[in-house]
């Protein structure tokens, strides 16, 4: 298979090229590094990219930004950048990226334990994981030649506790083999539309 990996060199990222390497042909695409640069939240960017890489089998978005703040003090701006990088970045990739798959190719997105279990200082956060949760399954039902879309929904990943921990007070943090199990799992198995948590 030949998968492009959005954010492919981040914590959970990394894992997951690592493991898609040892079979399939990886590209791996960053903001500012990688095999091919890309900026999610500027569709002319994403076009650019994918007609430059052109035909794919899978295309993994590990990518995307949101601003965490106190609610008091996210202004409508802040919310924005949350709005432009990771909810319509990721509808983007989905939506310009859907031409560059072979048949029956994949679209794996990202969110995380917010959507469902929101911690203190994510309005912004958790409103824009819920958003892909909700066009994920939506925008799977309408797609054409075979192609499944779906969204992997982690909980805090061992190898960001200790920077995040305080954050998650009594979350259980996940090894990183079951979150590079739920990306495989959503690659390579036959699920469409489905939200693919992993919390603990």
């Amino acid at each position: 298979m030949k998968i492009l990996i959005i954010g492919g060199q981040g914590t959970i990222g990394n894992k997951v090229v690592s493991y898609l390497s040892n079979g399939d042909e990886v590209l791996v695409a960053g903001r500012n590094t990688g095999d091919i640069t890309v900026d999610i939240s500027q569709s002319a960017s994403i076009e650019s990219m994918f007609q430059t890489i052109g035909k794919l089998d899978a295309i993994v978005c590990i990518a995307g930004e949101a601003k965490w703040d106190d609610f008091e003090s996210l202004s409508e701006e802040d919310y924005y950048i949350g709005i432009r990088s990771k909810l319509m970045g990721q509808v983007n990739l989905t939506r310009i990226g859907q031409h560059y798959l072979n048949p029956g190719g994949s679209i794996t997105l990202s969110t995380g334990i917010l959507a469902d279990d929101p911690v203190v200082k994510t309005a912004s956060a958790a409103m824009v994981n819920g958003a892909i949760h909700s066009f994920v399954q939506a925008a799977a039902l309408e797609l054409q030649n075979g192609v499944r879309l779906n969204v992997v929904s982690l909980g805090l990943v061992i190898d960001a506790y200790e920077k995040y921990k305080d954050y998650f007070p009594g979350h259980t943090p996940i090894s990183m083999e079951k979150a590079v199990n739920a990306y495989i799992k959503s690659i390579k198995g036959k699920g469409n539309g489905k939200v693919i948590r992993v919390y603990g």
